[in-house]
């Protein structure tokens, strides 16, 4: 005699690992997703965005390969050189060639803000993530310690924490991620709160799922558009920051730089007419951090339009 078994949203004849991760098939999955990249693509804003950020990466990491100047030594004979031969954007009040510097110092801004953005979605997600998932007095105690933080002014937060540790470049990421992922933590927990409370993800749990299988498996992916969306923003945030400690003189050592740095050491020389050394460095951050939020709000249209097809 053949017994009945009741039928679980998103089950399959395959077992608990087999099931949706959304309570839908996989061909729904799969044209789901694909709606999201053909809304992303259809954005000109995100292809103005994506290409400037991959030009500034190709500048950045393979632009010295063909560009070589000596970013080490310094050479007072050439300092502040205008624009000209040999050197297109002049040289610094050290004798630096101005456009390899600007290079070097992407480098170091792009590095810092992306590994920055990484660490601090990651954190943030999982602290988000066990707070809105365990709820009651875990996720007040969690919830509070994020609110004490997020009332602390953040530039003081960065200068505090940038005197206990030494400015290099692990360091300046761990303190831009230290203060960076607070607001993270807040949109995944929201965003938990509304999944676990799911079919598929009661589902799992009646099929015998533990919880950490249903918050890594089936919670954490559904919110992976939203940390998609945030590390965008991260990058952005985190590029900012970094400049603004190095405005502060807290950015990297001498003979490394960034794009704050540059800003910095050209503001004493901008009554002095020497504008090359200011515009390009500013001019680089504004355009990187206008890129990256251009993705970002394309990546959050697009997903958007993916949630309101669920409905």
């Amino acid at each position: 005699m053949t017994t009945l078994e009741p039928h679980l949203p998103g089950a399959t004849s395959g077992g608990l690992d087999s099931q949706p991760t959304d309570g839908f098939t996989a061909p729904e999955q799969q044209s789901r997703w694909r709606a999201v990249v053909r809304t992303f693509a259809a954005n000109k804003l995100a292809l103005v965005g994506i290409t400037v950020v991959v030009l500034m990466f190709g500048f950045c990491f393979l632009g010295p390969v063909f560009y070589h100047t000596d970013q080490i030594h310094t050479n007072l004979a050439q300092v502040t050189l205008p624009p000209g031969p040999g050197h297109p954007l002049g040289t610094d009040s050290v004798g630096y060639d101005e456009l390899g510097r600007l290079m070097v110092g992407g480098r170091t801004s792009l590095t810092v803000g992306l590994a920055a953005a990484v660490v601090a979605t990651l954190l943030g997600a999982l602290w988000g993530a066990l707070s809105g998932y365990i709820g009651g007095f875990v996720d007040a105690v969690l919830m509070r310690f994020v609110d004490v933080l997020l009332s602390i002014p953040t530039l003081f937060l960065l200068l505090f924490m940038a005197s206990v540790f030494k400015p290099s470049k692990t360091e300046l990421i761990l303190v831009i991620a230290g203060v960076s992922w607070l607001v993270t933590s807040r949109l995944v927990r929201g965003e938990v709160l509304t999944l676990k409370v799911r079919e598929y993800v009661s589902a799992a749990g009646l099929m015998g799922g533990s919880h950490a299988y249903r918050l890594f498996r089936h919670v954490l992916p559904n919110a992976v558009g939203t940390l998609a969306v945030n590390v965008t923003f991260q990058v952005a945030d985190s590029i900012l920051l970094l400049a603004s400690m190095s405005y502060l003189g807290l950015g990297v050592q001498a003979p490394d730089t960034d794009w704050g740095g540059m800003l910095s050491d050209g503001v004493n020389y901008s009554y002095s007419g020497y504008w090359w050394l200011i515009y390009p460095a500013g001019l680089a951050i504004v355009v990187t951090v206008i890129a990256f939020n251009f993705i970002g709000d394309a990546l959050r249209d697009a997903l958007e339009s993916r949630l309101r097809s669920r409905t």
